[in-house]
């Protein structure tokens, strides 16, 4: 699941966005400064970003632009939705995580209990996964006792969730980025997804 990069100057074709609006946002903090990714290209350096990440929120911005100012759009786009909750029946209703999903691993005990931004993240994974046929439901059980577990533990910094099999055999890893990791022969990596870019997709479904 490799992620699809666009260089910054496909980017502004397409956005239609000037070079100074596009810096001018990253400094307002409207874009996140580990989205510009600097690569080594045939013609030099070149700043790249993930592609599903920067025309979503470009998008965002284009059209709230209009209605708020840059500070209140940084508000909007702030970690400030980590305090956001829905219940079960909402998730399913805005399509943010599957009713598959919610059925199989959110507890019953929480159908009216609202669920914080933390507990979306985790079904969103799950979700993501699952959509992908990366991942069998079973599997799932064991992603989500690994998240549960270990995710709080990297307060926020970057991390990337790797799903590996070896003969059959399903396990998951949580690893700081960046950081290199390094498996036994016979080992297949699944999957890899930046929990960070999960976060923030999850952020642009919850708007």
């Amino acid at each position: 699941m490799e992620r699809e990069l666009i260089s910054k100057k496909e980017l502004l074709e397409l956005t239609g966005i000037s070079y100074g609006q596009l810096y001018r946002w990253k400094r307002k903090q409207l874009i996140p400064e580990d989205w510009f990714i600097r690569k080594s290209t045939f013609t030099g350096q070149e700043t790249f970003f993930p592609k599903e990440l920067i025309l979503a929120r470009i998008e965002k911005i284009i059209n709230l632009k209009e209605d708020l100012s840059l500070d209140e759009l940084a508000d909007k786009l702030s970690p400030h939705l980590y305090d956001f909750s829905l219940r079960k029946d909402e998730i399913i209703k805005r399509n943010i995580v599957s009713k598959i999903v919610m059925d199989r691993y959110a507890s019953k005990q929480w159908d009216d209990a609202p669920f914080t931004f933390d507990q979306m993240l985790h079904f969103y994974v799950i979700d993501k996964l699952l959509q992908a046929g990366e991942m069998s439901l079973e599997e799932g059980e064991l992603l989500l006792g690994t998240i549960r577990e270990h995710l709080g533990k990297f307060q926020g910094k970057p991390c990337d969730l790797v799903f590996f099999r070896k003969m059959g055999v399903s396990a998951f890893a949580l690893q700081s980025v960046p950081g290199e990791l390094y498996f036994e022969s016979g080992v297949k990596v699944v999957a890899r997804l930046s929990i960070s870019e999960c976060m923030e997709e999850l952020k642009i479904k919850l708007f």
